[in-house]
């Protein structure tokens, strides 16, 4: 049962942020910062290790309000869109922010459609853990399935369905999926394939984290690091037009070893210096690099789109160099992991509703820092790509979703065409 009488289906809150976004300018070149030798953008990089690199990823945000039980005898089917394709894969599920074991078992399937629950007749697989078909996932803690044979697609949809069978904590969840899933609270439905028994809607991602696809002809995988302008906040949902993933398939038009996976780690409303204004925007961007970054199977280079909701969240960070000092963090740590940084300039807010002069002002400083070079590896220019060329302090009006924050679905694609695929 849900909690006092809670909806599984949970609103993604009010998103006063931008999402880590990267669009990377070619005029940038491979750079360092100071004091430290920066990652070769040209120097030829290993496949992944052992050939598994992330086909889709998200970013666990937070626990779901009001849910001390979690969700027993609950099937959750969850809908997450590829980048690459691939004949074997894994699920990765989290129990990031609970606090108690959870106990969990899970399917993955091909699905029929990216807007409905019906797996693609035979492509029902059966998740295990060391070869048991249950797993208790640590509270804080996330698993990792066996490997499946599977035929995933690129640029396609897949079903990942959880089951649950008894109380276990707050649920870890994602907010902003921009994607409908569908559940049913009548037991252990995670294996049917007509989806007949999935009544029920949610907005949001639910325990799953990512999917990985054995891929050892692919080089690796991008990470977005960013907040609502990543996570696609704006766009039109179920749909799959974030900037993601319009690179994604232009870096699928590539020949294959030259393809990447596309992961997406933005988080609505999230900072770097501070904790969001409530708990679905995530811990600040520093702490869960590690989790949302760092880790990801496969991953060769981040785009790094952050920094606006630093700017026009309460408390408002005005000073730049701090959040300049963030971003060089962020790039510090990501070098000792010989992963490179792509920076993202922060783009237009003129119109929204707590714009004034001195917090542009900071944004100007900020965009000038990362368009400089001594930041980051290279730059992609998110800012100069969606500005008004009359009045570059807001966005164009044809890629405005209608908020003056938010990129809508051409925006969204003008961000990801402005990507020089070489820098990745």
């Amino acid at each position: 049962m849900l909690i006092k009488g809670q909806r599984l289906t949970v609103a993604a809150a009010t998103v006063a942020a931008l999402v880590l976004c990267t669009t990377v300018s070619s005029t940038a070149g491979s750079t360092a910062t100071a004091g430290e030798a920066g990652v070769d953008a040209a120097a030829p990089v290993p496949a992944a290790l052992g050939g598994w690199v992330g086909t889709w990823q998200t970013a666990p945000a937070a626990g779901v309000d009001n849910t001390p039980n979690g969700y027993p005898n609950h099937s959750i089917r969850n809908i997450v869109h590829t980048s690459i394709g691939g004949g074997t894969a894994r699920v990765r599920l989290s129990n990031a922010f609970g606090k108690s074991p959870l106990p969990i078992s899970a399917t993955v399937a091909v699905a029929e459609s990216g807007t409905g629950p019906k797996a693609v007749a035979g492509t029902m697989r059966e998740l295990t853990f060391g070869g048991a078909k249950t797993t208790t996932v640590p509270a804080g803690a996330e698993v990792v399935s066996d490997p499946v044979r599977l035929a995933v697609p690129a640029d396609g949809d897949l079903l990942v369905t959880t089951f649950t069978p008894t109380p276990s904590g707050p649920v870890t969840y994602h907010p902003a999926a921009m994607q409908t899933s569908f559940f049913t609270r009548d037991g252990d439905k995670a294996a049917e394939e007509s989806g007949t028994s999935f009544t029920e809607k949610t907005s949001v991602w639910h325990y799953v984290a990512g999917v990985d696809v054995l891929a050892p002809e692919v080089r690796g995988a991008v990470v977005a690091l960013g907040d609502s302008i990543t996570d696609g906040v704006g766009g039109t949902a179920s749909t799959n037009r974030r900037w993601p993933d319009h690179l994604a398939d232009r870096l699928l038009a590539r020949p294959r070893p030259r393809q990447l996976g596309v992961l997406n780690s933005g988080i609505s409303a999230n900072r770097i210096l501070l904790d969001g204004g409530n708990p679905s925007a995530g811990v600040n961007a520093l702490a869960r690099l590690d989790r949302d970054v760092l880790t990801s199977t496969g991953v060769r280079t981040m785009i790094l789109l952050e920094g606006i909701n630093d700017i026009q969240q309460t408390p408002h960070q005005t000073d730049p160099e701090q959040i300049i000092a963030g971003m060089r963090q962020i790039v510090l740590q990501a070098h000792a992991r010989g992963i490179r940084v792509i920076g993202g300039t922060i783009t237009p807010f003129k119109g929204w509703r707590t714009y004034d002069e001195t917090l542009e002002a900071t944004r100007v400083k900020v965009n000038e820092a990362i368009r400089s070079g001594r930041i980051f590896d290279g730059v992609v220019d998110f800012d100069r790509a969606v500005r008004d060329p009359q009045d570059p302090q807001k966005m164009r009006a044809e890629f405005d979703s209608g908020d003056r924050l938010h990129p809508g679905d051409a925006g969204f694609k003008a961000m990801a065409d402005a990507i020089d695929l070489a820098l990745l």
